[in-house]
């Protein structure tokens, strides 16, 4: 891996204003209506009904309305700017995934929404790093993309919690995971597909609940699953500092050690020991919290995110992490060091 070491004061200097949002979304402007295209689905298109704004559509259902700030590369970098961020790490939005629908119009469409990151890493390669997309629900294609995703400069691939109800640790997937590893492509598990959501629709339980459980649920089906024991070299990142899973890491440790018969049974590795194995993001909203997932995981494995440019994420960018009183080579672990580990770049690619 290439974990970057501080020697002295005056590299930390040279660091400390560098700063990567590990965690951001980004659509392009323009895209094709897929269920016309492909004949069946709900998939999401975009109706630009006013300037700076348009509403996602998911078949002839409102999904969400977003702002130019989605799809408009050079307004995120001016904002940003105002808080001293320079680069982010762009995937496209979770409900774009798709796993439901046929194969081979799920990497269609995938390779659309690579196919434009790649163009943007291209044009702002100092403020924009890629991470693709690949059709999850089929092993073979999915390979396949990702050794084309890898060509086109892209750092890694997002995935959702989920492939259609099915866990990460599941047989058909691991291949995928294998080829990560072999091609040193990064993976950020971003929770979707929650579950019990259509029997909590109402208070935005599958944001706030749904969530946070789904995040641990895949981050302990690839512990117990053996996923991590059978690829050692495969980065991981959870989103939104890893749901519930470090806050209730001692119920899980727990479980393992009194029902061994049914936690134990595909790893026998005690889960704590897989903390600071994998990387988790800083979307806590709490210092308190934050400063909890900084124990735990230890703050080389603790990154910048946003989720920006979602209002449930943190779109202050940090700020709260520049007021808390954490020392400056934690903060600089947190605002780019941890990032670059987890994506294998330098520090050279974005510092004249």
């Amino acid at each position: 891996m290439n974990r970057l070491q501080i020697t002295d004061i005056a590299e930390l200097d040279h660091f400390k204003m560098l700063k990567i949002d590990s965690h951001t979304h980004i659509i392009p402007k323009k895209m094709p209506n897929w269920s016309e295209k492909f004949g069946y689905g709900d998939f999401i298109y975009l109706q630009h009904h006013k300037k700076g704004f348009a509403k996602m559509m998911r078949g002839n259902q409102f999904f969400r309305e977003i702002h130019e700030n989605a799809w408009n590369p050079e307004l995120r970098i001016n904002e940003y700017a105002k808080f001293d961020t320079q680069v982010q790490v762009v995937c496209t939005i979770p409900v774009m995934f798709s796993y439901w629908a046929k194969p081979l119009d799920c990497l269609s469409l995938s390779q659309f929404l690579n196919d434009h990151i790649g163009k943007l890493v291209k044009k702002f390669p100092k403020n924009y790093i890629g991470l693709g997309s690949v059709p999850m629900q089929d092993t073979e294609l999915a390979v396949k993309e990702l050794e084309r995703l890898k060509k086109i400069g892209l750092k890694g691939i997002q995935v959702g919690s989920n492939i259609n109800d099915e866990n990460l640790n599941e047989e058909r997937f691991f291949p995928i995971f294998q080829t990560c590893e072999k091609l040193g492509l990064a993976v950020l598990v971003h929770p979707w597909n929650m579950m019990g959501e259509k029997k909590m629709q109402r208070y935005w339980l599958p944001w706030l609940v749904g969530m946070p459980a789904e995040t641990s649920r895949a981050i302990c089906s690839l512990i117990f699953g053996g996923i991590f024991e059978k690829l050692p070299k495969l980065r991981v990142m959870f989103a939104h500092a890893g749901g519930s899973f470090l806050p209730t890491i001692g119920r899980i440790k727990h479980g393992f050690d009194c029902r061994p018969d049914l936690v134990a049974i595909d790893n026998a590795i005690d889960p704590r020991k897989y903390l600071g194995k994998f990387w988790v993001d800083s979307v806590t909203h709490d210092e308190l919290m934050l400063e909890y997932v900084l124990k735990l995981q230890g703050s080389n494995r603790v990154m910048l995110g946003s989720d920006y440019p979602f209002p449930l994420g943190d779109l202050e960018i940090g700020r709260f992490i520049e007021e808390m009183d954490l020392t400056e080579k934690t903060k600089a672990d947190i605002f780019h060091l941890s990032a670059l580990e987890w994506l294998n770049m330098n520090k050279e690619n974005f510092i004249d």
